[in-house]
């Protein structure tokens, strides 16, 4: 296989078993391919995070390897379940961490940060500190952080998990957005079977820990999602699909 079809990344044979005796993950195999919108979807505790983790290089697997396009780690965007603001900073200084943590100046880094912000829909709100701030927007300023930077990469571990139905359905059309706007490649954790329908072109289906990918899924549906595809055929089929591998995957069922 040439360079160029190769996956941005591979996981092969992956285990990850931790000092207190608890083995998240087990022969995992995975391939995350570039510009796709990847979910990783299985019931909690089945070893998403851990996994996510370490395609981010914030852990070791013990066993197996990880292989990337061209052996070189792209730049990394993490959003984590919680917004992990500094709330010391106003908005616009939390966006402007990972530039700051990469020698850029405030003063270069003000119309990238005037991007992100407009992007996530916070340009007004730049000089707000978090606890000014709906739990929505905070997770928009801990989006706009992560994209500050233009990563190839996004990771992001069930970051809507909190919010209301409402405010999810419309961070979940923004950042469908800002990915499709940015070629940014999203490997997304979620265990709502319709969340992953909705926002992946593909779906990595876990097991129980530990954890393992048992079955993938091609979601049908058009590259630009809307309120509209939420209600076709296509959508629900897909859901259908992709509760009926939770539930082989969960050994709820028999076949």
């Amino acid at each position: 296989m040439s360079d160029a079809d190769f996956p941005l990344l591979r996981m092969k044979g992956v285990g990850k078993s931790f000092a207190n005796g608890v083995h998240a993950l087990d022969g995992l195999d995975l391939d995350v391919r570039a510009g796709e919108f990847l979910s990783l979807l299985g019931p909690s505790g089945c070893g998403k995070s851990t996994a996510l983790r370490l395609i981010a290089g914030l852990g070791r697997q013990t066993t197996g390897g990880i292989a990337w396009r061209n052996g070189v780690m792209p730049q990394v965007g993490f959003v984590f379940q919680e917004p992990t603001l500094m709330p010391w900073a106003d908005v616009a200084h939390n966006v402007y961490l990972p530039l700051r943590l990469s020698g850029v100046s405030e003063r270069e880094a003000e119309p990238r940060i005037g991007a992100a912000l407009e992007g996530v829909g916070l340009a007004q709100f730049a000089h707000a500190y978090p606890r000014e701030l709906s739990g929505g927007m905070r997770m928009r300023v801990s989006i706009a952080r992560a994209l500050v930077t233009r990563p190839p990469l996004l990771l992001m571990d069930e970051p809507f998990a909190a919010l209301d139905e409402i405010t999810r359905f419309k961070l979940n059309d923004d950042l469908l957005a800002l990915a499709r706007g940015l070629k940014t490649t999203v490997v997304f954790v979620t265990h709502s079977v319709f969340e992953s329908v909705y926002l992946s072109s593909r779906i990595a289906v876990f097991s129980g820990r530990p954890g393992r990918v048992v079955e993938t899924i091609e979601v049908d549906g058009p590259s630009v999602r809307d309120a509209e595809f939420r209600l076709s055929p296509q959508f629900a089929e897909s859901c259908r699909r992709a509760s009926a591998a939770l539930d082989r995957a969960s050994g709820r069922v028999l076949a």
